[in-house]
């Protein structure tokens, strides 16, 4: 392990120096690794698995639109391509990467193909910490592991190709084998993550549920909104309202930041924005603090899990949220970003 000082705080961390892709073979040799789900995580981790020469199988419900990506990738019905019971049936090691209401609905039918010394693989321990109300509890004699990698799916897939690589998580729930942690690096290293840090699963739903909900996308969706809005009840037009509050930031400021750190990006802005940043900052952080402690406290006791699955299980929910969706993406704010993009130089087209 590579020791790293995060300000001051000095964490372990495995890096593929440490933890070779030669060595990530090794220990996966033998192995048949099942990829449950085709939808978010599924394409970009089974992907580069099999581009590091693992062997990989697809579990995904036949005829769907994933089952169909699945073909289009390459995987082939009946040799690396199955309905979800029997990828889980073949598997030494089942990466379980439906989404959380799906995984609630199949636990009945993948714990029975587990086998003892197999590995269960999660990319999220929302469905292991909240066993109250999903129900999923491991047998004792599998391996319980975790990789949750930082960022969409897609992110894993394009970071793996253009060889940077993206950070996970890494955590052992429950060591069966003796093994667990070997495999969950080897697999870890086999996904492409840029380096491994060790949380557990509690901490890793914790922090990634309030995450989504707060700085990753709700707190963010929230406050674009709220500055947009108040722009345009100003008199700004679409336009200077949505370059003001999303354009540039994504386009620039947030690259800097991504260079480099907060500190850098203000200091390669005007004297002016620097001076407004530092003072409204500390205002912005004391009056948002509240209500991140209420959202810990929320995912903590079961409150957002439960309104997750219950959600997610109506009959109707599918077009509910298209109905969200639409009602987002339809927004004065959101059309304006669409007709913004287009006019990026990149996407103009040549006269």
């Amino acid at each position: 392990m590579a020791k790293i000082d995060f300000g001051g705080v000095v964490e372990e961390v495995i890096t593929a120096e440490e933890f070779t892709i030669e060595r990530a073979r090794r220990v996966l040799d033998g192995e048949t690794v099942a990829v449950l789900g085709y939808g978010v995580q599924g394409p970009g981790q089974a992907l580069n698995m099999r581009d590091n020469g693992v062997r990989v199988i697809i579990g995904q419900r036949e005829g769907s639109k994933s089952w169909q990506k699945a073909l289009d990738d390459g995987f082939e019905p009946g040799k690396t391509l199955f309905p979800v019971e029997e990828a889980a049936r073949q598997a030494t090691i089942v990466m379980n990467l439906l989404s959380d209401a799906g995984q609630v609905a199949t636990w009945p039918v993948i714990k029975k193909q587990l086998a003892p010394g197999d590995a269960l693989y999660f990319s999220h321990g929302f469905g292991v910490v909240y066993k109250d109300q999903t129900g999923i509890v491991p047998p004792a004699d599998v391996d319980v592991i975790l990789v949750a990698p930082k960022g969409s799916g897609t992110t894993v897939r394009r970071n793996f190709l253009d060889g940077s690589g993206i950070n996970a998580s890494y955590a052992v729930f429950q060591d069966a084998t003796g093994k667990a942690s070997e495999r969950a690096l080897a697999l870890g290293i086999a996904i492409g993550s840029g380096y491994l840090f060790p949380t557990t699963f509690e901490k890793e739903v914790y922090s990634d549920l309030t995450g989504e909900r707060g700085v990753l996308m709700g707190a963010l969706a929230g406050l674009m909104e709220a500055q947009y809005n108040l722009l345009r009840s100003k008199g700004h037009s679409p336009s200077e309202a949505f370059n003001e509050t999303v354009e540039e930031l994504t386009q620039s400021l947030i690259r800097l930041v991504a260079e480099n750190g907060m500190d850098w990006m203000f200091a390669n802005c005007s004297t002016t924005a620097q001076r407004g940043a530092l003072d409204w900052a500390p205002r912005f952080r004391d009056a948002v603090a509240p209500l991140f402690e209420e959202l810990y406290e929320s995912v903590v006791s079961g409150k957002e899990t439960e309104r997750v699955l219950s959600a997610n299980s109506a009959p109707d929910y599918r077009a509910r949220l298209d109905a969200e969706l639409s009602a987002l993406g339809n927004s004065e704010m959101w059309r304006a970003g669409a007709a913004v993009r287009k006019l990026r130089p990149e996407n103009r087209s040549p006269k």
